[in-house]
């Protein structure tokens, strides 16, 4: 391939925002398009697209523009945003940037069930005040996590959760034992008869049609009034009434919760405020330099494209994730 490939990179102003990008420079010819009518200026005669803003929709309200659009690159694990028909039926090759992000949302969960169960909101609340306050905490050793999502970054949860010596299961598509991360998967029909077994429920799933508002006030229900809950995969995996209810009323002991079904999270939402939910800003994932790793996926399944060679972290764009 001798002549320069025309990329749309969604999300940005200027090439300058994605780090490295100029290693392919010679055989790019960038597009930048920070918002939905620029998108739509820069899609007629493009390639690929590089999906830098992973939670943007609107590629789904210009994708009639894209008349050669053969490869998209998304910035993000989850391509819930590109699940669209019109993408899904198409030829379009949807990669994204899965690996990038496993160990440090895997770091987060395991702080999040430390945080509980040490209380460190407590301590922090406390020294503020400079009160003495002595207590007890909890154990993790020995408790039990299910992981709801048995992708890569379920994986990398359940080996770190393992190594601080809390029993893991997990639950995905396919039951099966002796996983190597797992030990045992539970498949998706059974996930109501094994929350009551778990202390700690941790939902990393990605987002499909068949996954949205799968934690509903059934699921809730069938926790132990003493476990807490976990989201750090999708707002919209939740819904979110229901959960804010189990969290009033005792059926569930606590939330920590990194994503939400609005985001950012309204000034007058009620988690805000509840003693027993953390809340974050969807950055469980984001870690210094975690920019320059989701650039380098790009720039090496873009050698790879020019090449002629097979991509990396190709989605199946009818399950909505990289199989394995």
């Amino acid at each position: 391939m001798s002549e320069r490939t025309t990329v749309v990179i969604q999300g940005v102003e200027s090439v300058g925002e994605v780090p490295g990008i100029e290693a392919i420079s010679a055989d790019a010819e960038f597009r930048c398009a920070r918002d939905f009518d620029a998108l739509r200026q820069a899609l007629p005669g493009a390639e690929v697209i590089l999906g830098w803003n992973f939670r943007a929709a609107d590629l789904a309200h210009a994708f009639d523009r894209a008349d050669r659009l053969r490869w998209i690159q998304w910035g993000g694990a989850g391509v819930d945003a590109t699940l669209f028909p019109a993408l899904v039926e198409s030829d379009v090759t949807l990669t994204n940037v899965r690996g990038v992000f496993d160990q440090p949302m895997a770091e987060y969960a395991l702080g999040m069930i430390l945080a509980f169960a040490k209380d460190f909101r407590g301590s922090y609340d406390r020294q503020r005040e400079r009160r003495w306050s002595y207590r007890l905490n909890e154990r993790i050793a020995g408790t039990k996590a299910l992981v709801v999502g048995a992708g890569s970054i379920g994986r990398a949860i359940a080996h770190t959760l393992r190594a601080a010596g809390i029993k893991v299961e997990g639950v995905g598509r396919t039951a099966r034992d002796g996983d190597p991360d797992f030990g045992r998967v539970h498949g998706n029909e059974d996930l109501n008869r094994v929350l009551g077994s778990a202390d700690w429920v941790v939902l990393i799933t990605p987002l499909t049609e068949r996954t949205r508002g799968m934690f509903d006030a059934s699921r809730f229900a069938a926790m132990k009034p003493t476990a807490r809950f976990f989201n750090l995969g999708r707002g919209a995996l939740v819904d979110e009434p229901a959960m804010i209810a189990a969290l009033e009323n005792g059926v569930i002991a606590g939330a920590g919760l990194d994503v939400f079904t609005e985001e950012p999270l309204p000034v007058e939402s009620p988690l805000w405020g509840m003693e027993n939910v953390l809340v974050s800003p969807h950055l469980s994932g984001d870690y210094q330099g975690h920019k320059q790793a989701v650039a380098d996926v790009f720039i090496e399944n873009f050698r790879r494209f020019r090449a002629g060679e097979p991509l990396v972290n190709v989605v199946d764009k009818r399950l909505g994730f990289v199989p394995r």
